[in-house]
């Protein structure tokens, strides 16, 4: 009792993309299976259930306003038991503050072992929260691990907007709205209560997660910058509507509240035939990121390599914003080309997906991971200093490098994964140990 309809066969295999972010989109798997010229029909075509999924309050302003109508097999209220409680043990919630575990201080990891048996949803380990699931504010900064697939089993979060940034391996998408394939060097959006399982398609596969209770990431306003550069609308990816019509027991797992709850259900949920909206998943491809920088003197502050904001509802201060290090022409003249050594009021978790980051170039790993967490000292250690302060300010191309930033105005805390697995380095601030006095009364 399996059909694969809409150009997708053989468990969905091939792909599909509209582009665009944020834009309004309508496909179907099924020639006429939308409504024309409305969204509640009393009948709808081939029997199917009208279904809204809303990610804004009804009333939020035209331009803001985030919905999509979808046309499914069954309603997704349908299931054969009631929630019940279940632990996901490594996965933590804001607000989560541990006694026994000190926050303060400048931390790194080495990239988290694959090395036991587990899905994209039992191996998400968190490493920080901040902030408050609760009220909607803040977010949780995770690495996940997996080497087997979800059968059977769907998820989705009613807590958050969850942001995937592969590391290792080939990763599948399986959502409601579509099929979204995703590889290091790649990120994938999905939005709070959008239920998915994941594939492997090559793998083991490792990564990174942003867990955002707030508002939805969007492009940031560019200002100066102007109308190009950073990353374009037009190079999102938005999956074409697809669905499975399966009839067997499946497992539906939701998040909500910072607490983990299971229900069963008698056939799989991943059966949209046809939706139209702006409420949707999409990935994008962080090659297409086109970085803007300093063609003269000084270095510009990091909020240049801004890739996506959510906003926190104070002017100019995020909830979260994605930033990116990638590939880029340094140039500048007379300057300390490197991040200077700075505290922020805003928290930094960076990780690694490939190549060596200007500012560590010995021990920030692919994989790994390191915080600066608000109005904590950092900057680059002896090795760069020393290189950057004596070298040739010659036109330079940094090749091969590839590392993100998770900032966040909150306070990150540490949770007791991050402060006891072997990853954690403990030697990380010996980094800055060998720093000299270089200060002389004569110029």
């Amino acid at each position: 009792d399996n059909k694969f309809l809409g150009g997708f066969i053989m468990e969905f295999k091939s792909t599909s993309y509209r582009l665009d972010l944020g834009n309004d989109f309508e496909t179907e798997a099924f020639k006429d299976a939308l409504p024309k010229g409305q969204n509640s029909p009393q009948k709808c075509a081939y029997g199917l259930y009208a279904e809204q999924l809303s990610g804004t309050p009804f009333t939020a302003p035209r331009g803001k306003n985030e919905r999509s109508w979808c046309y499914r097999i069954r309603p997704s209220v349908k299931h054969t038991n009631r929630f019940q409680k279940i632990q996901m043990p490594f996965w933590k919630s804001a607000p989560h503050v541990l006694e026994d575990v000190i926050s303060l201080g400048q931390y790194r990891w080495d990239p988290v072992k694959i090395d036991e048996k587990t899905n994209f949803i039992t191996g998400v380990r968190t490493m920080t929260t901040a902030g408050d699931v609760n009220t909607q504010v803040g977010m949780a900064a995770h690495v996940y691990i997996a080497n087997n697939d979800m059968v059977d089993e769907y998820f989705y979060s009613a807590d958050s907007e969850i942001l995937v940034v592969p590391q290792e391996g080939k990763i599948r998408f399986l959502t409601e709205m579509g099929v979204i394939d995703v590889e290091p060097q790649e990120i994938v959006i999905i939005p709070r209560g959008l239920l998915f399982k994941v594939e492997i398609v090559e793998g083991p596969a490792r990564g990174f997660i942003c867990e955002n209770y707030g508002a939805k990431f969007d492009l940031p306003n560019r200002g100066p910058i102007g109308a190009n550069c950073l990353a374009n609308a037009r190079d999102f990816k938005t999956p074409v509507a697809s669905y499975e019509d399966k009839s067997n027991p499946s497992e539906v797992i939701v998040k909500w509240c910072g607490q983990f709850h299971r229900t069963k259900i008698d056939h799989s949920p991943l059966d949209i035939v046809a939706w139209h909206g702006n409420y949707a998943p999409c990935k994008y491809d962080l090659r297409n990121f086109s970085p803007v920088g300093a063609l003269l003197f000084d270095h510009p502050d990091p909020s240049i390599f801004t890739v996506l904001t959510a906003p926190s509802g104070f002017e100019g201060t995020a909830n979260i914003d994605f930033v990116l290090f990638r590939d880029r022409w340094s140039v500048a003249e007379n300057t300390f080309r490197p991040p200077w050594y700075h505290k922020n009021i805003m928290s930094e978790l960076m990780g690694n997906i490939h190549g060596i980051y200007d500012a560590k170039p010995e021990g920030f790993m692919p994989g790994g991971m390191s915080l600066h967490n608000m109005m904590l000292p950092h900057g680059p250690d002896m090795e760069a200093f020393e290189k950057a302060t004596h070298a040739k300010l010659t036109p330079q191309k940094m090749k091969q490098t590839m590392s993100f930033m998770f900032e966040t105005r909150f306070p990150q805390h540490l949770t007791y994964f991050a402060a006891k697995d072997p990853s954690l380095q403990d030697d990380y601030i010996d980094c800055w140990a060998s720093l000299k006095k270089n200060f002389s009364d004569k110029i």
